[in-house]
């Protein structure tokens, strides 16, 4: 059974009332320039409906765990800021805030790693195989995404006319988050061995 320690934990504080009708409208707007900014990261963007991931350095990973047993730390400090970054952007163009996405850490949007001890608690071997075993976790995750996708078009509406955000919404469009954070963890940065759950919710 997985166990929260060992899995990548999204921290995003959720705006629900008070919300700002007129950027929240245009959102899809606003969000362009620094959607851009993320791209940047990398040539070969993945989308995901409901989360956006990019430019994380996965071969470096791979190669040093297999042949040396070691996870460098500058590439942990890189991958960490940049799965932040993406939580940032998500967060604000699927209407759970009002923050427009800062380059620099957000204490409102936090993404904590399992502690590794720069790679001696990893399997050397398990990081050739770990896209395989995740497709399961993948196809799980796109299910959950198309409703998030659908959601946020109505979180979108009813923010946009009330400025509230609906609270069963955010449940599941911040459980979507946060699932393809540990899926992310596990199976692209790889900093966990262990399987993440399939619930949106441990």
């Amino acid at each position: 059974m997985a166990t929260q320690e060992n899995q990548v934990q999204t921290i995003i504080h959720v705006q629900l009332t008070g919300r700002n009708k007129a950027t929240a409208f245009w959102r899809w707007i606003l969000i362009f320039p620094v959607f851009c900014l993320l791209t940047a990261f990398s040539s070969a963007s993945i989308v995901h409906t409901g989360q956006y991931a990019t430019g994380v350095l996965v071969l470096p990973v791979v190669l040093t765990l297999l042949f040396r047993g070691v996870y460098p730390s500058y590439v942990l400090t890189f991958n960490k800021a940049l799965l932040e970054f993406n939580a940032r952007v998500c967060a604000y163009a699927l209407l759970l805030t009002d923050d427009y996405p800062s380059i620099e850490a957000n204490p409102n949007i936090a993404v904590h790693l399992p502690e590794i001890e720069d790679g001696k608690k990893l399997s050397r071997g398990l990081p050739l195989v770990k896209w395989i075993f995740a497709i399961p976790l993948i196809l799980v995750g796109v299910v959950y995404s198309i409703l998030s996708l659908f959601a946020t078009i109505y979180a979108w509406l009813y923010v946009s006319v009330t400025g509230t955000y609906p609270e069963s919404v955010a449940n599941l469009v911040l459980g979507t988050l946060e699932y393809w954070n540990r899926v992310t963890g596990y199976a692209v940065i790889m900093v966990t061995d262990e399987y993440p759950p399939f619930t949106l919710k441990f």
